[in-house]
């Protein structure tokens, strides 16, 4: 790590010092300048899940409006934001030490633009080839990246005691986009904006139990564009970089510890479960419910997931600083165990009475995924310095952010393979097991070689 001063001609960028651990540094000017740049790059994060996930949002929609995609098509469409996210994080991680919170914030917040205008124009044609909307939803992806450099800036902002609580609340409330861009969708799509002004374009014939209706599906990335545009120049207007600096090379270090690639594993069972089922939760309703005669709307239900995990992210937060994060995180991965085990039993439905016990034990995972979510950004800052711990938590958040791509094929294959989802939570609740087992053993228990 390396304390720097200010480059020439970046004064208008870079902080001349910055020391949060110095009590009275913190309390004279540091306090005002974190919790000011967690809001402004909270605001930026929660744009970047919500282009993330629109695709999720969309997806479901697309048949219904003429699209003539196989179920295989639709789970890969969903998946691809993942694999995208994922591979961007793996190099926003080195973003921030190297170009400062100010250039990579503002500039991958206006990025996000060219995906949402894409989807704005390809929804309105539903002979968009295959490969276009593929290209659109690997874009949507660049949501996703921002959350590896916009997390370990945070971290880097607040003392160890907070940063708990600090990156729960940017975690969380970031997530919430996820349940935005899902319960904003269905309502939004269902008028003309602006007065049906004409380049907005024509509506489209949606047919759903066999009622139409006209919608403006071009409407759900419309509405996020002029935010978007606000949160970047915003970014830049207002937006400071901390003096600690690193090359490319000098943050390999982290890999050399054994915790990173345990923390790796964790964060996959927490966020990795959390994302991989939000981006997945509506087409797994419909593929599973679906069948049935009123049956439900699955963007009516799916937001529920992800604005649970989002609202128990914010609140383990504080609770993590106080009792520990890695006992926060073994009794959420206690629930995510069980929780997976109860959905198993609601897979194969021969009616919708069944469904409350799906929905429910749905939500209770998403619920533990998002306690976990906020435990496991604790530990990370207790077991590494600051500029370890935010490549740390970078790379643990690009590795987790395959979620999305991972649990799309992982369906994908499974009702290709067996007509049925319950292969896929069969392996969630081994896995979830040996992360358990493994947090207990290096963080959890008493005389645990790392306590955190």
């Amino acid at each position: 790590m390396t304390i720097t001063t200010p480059q020439p001609g970046g004064g208008s960028t870079w902080l001349p010092d910055w020391r949060p651990e110095d009590q009275a540094f913190w309390e004279s000017q540091g306090k005002a300048r974190a919790w000011t740049t967690l809001i402004l790059t909270t605001a930026a994060l929660t744009m970047a899940f919500i282009t993330w996930f629109l695709v999720s949002a969309l997806v479901v929609r697309l048949p219904q409006i003429g699209f003539q995609f196989s179920p295989s098509q639709l789970f890969w469409l969903a998946a691809m934001p993942g694999l995208a996210g994922g591979t961007l994080r793996l190099v926003h991680m080195f973003l921030v030490p190297i170009y400062g919170t100010r250039h990579v914030v503002s500039l991958s917040t206006l990025s996000l633009l060219i995906p949402l205008t894409g989807w704005f124009y390809a929804v309105q044609n539903p002979a968009t080839p295959f490969w276009v909307l593929m290209l659109l939803a690997f874009l949507a992806g660049l949501g996703g990246g921002n959350f590896s450099s916009f997390m370990p800036s945070t971290s880097m902002f607040f003392p160890k005691r907070l940063q708990g609580t600090a990156l729960a609340i940017q975690a969380g409330i970031g997530n919430f986009g996820v349940s935005v861009v899902q319960f904003v969708t269905p309502w939004v799509i269902g008028f003309a904006l602006l007065g049906g002004m004409a380049w907005i374009g024509e509506p489209q014939t949606m047919t759903r139990a066999g009622v139409d209706s006209q919608i403006y599906l071009q409407n759900a990335p419309l509405v996020m564009i002029p935010f978007v545009a606000v949160f970047g120049i915003t970014a830049w207007l207002f937006l400071k970089s901390i003096p600690i600096t690193s090359n490319f090379r000098e943050q390999f270090d982290i890999f050399r510890s054994g915790n990173t690639w345990a923390q790796t594993s964790i964060y996959i069972m927490t966020f990795g479960g959390f994302s991989g089922l939000s981006a997945t939760f509506p087409l797994l309703i419909r593929q599973v419910y679906g069948g049935f005669e009123g049956a439900p709307d699955p963007l009516a239900w799916a937001f529920w997931g992800p604005l649970v995990g989002s609202a128990s992210r914010v609140v383990a937060g504080p609770v993590a600083d106080r009792l520990g994060g890695a006992r926060v995180t073994h009794w959420a991965g206690l629930g995510m165990l069980v929780s997976a085990f109860l959905v198993t039993l609601t897979l194969a439905p021969t009616s919708l009475d069944s469904f409350g016990l799906f929905v429910s034990a749905m939500l209770a995972l998403f619920f533990f995924a998002g306690i976990g979510n906020a435990s496991t950004f604790k530990q990370m800052p207790m077991l590494f310095p600051p500029r370890q711990a935010g490549g740390v938590i970078g790379f643990t958040a690009a590795i987790a952010a395959y979620g999305p791509f991972i649990f799309g094929m992982l369906f994908a294959w499974s009702f290709g393979a067996f007509q049925s989802a319950a292969p896929v939570f069969y392996g969630l609740i081994v896995f979830f097991a040996f992360n358990v087992v493994l947090n207990w053993v290096l963080y959890a228990r008493k005389n645990a070689p790392f306590p955190c």
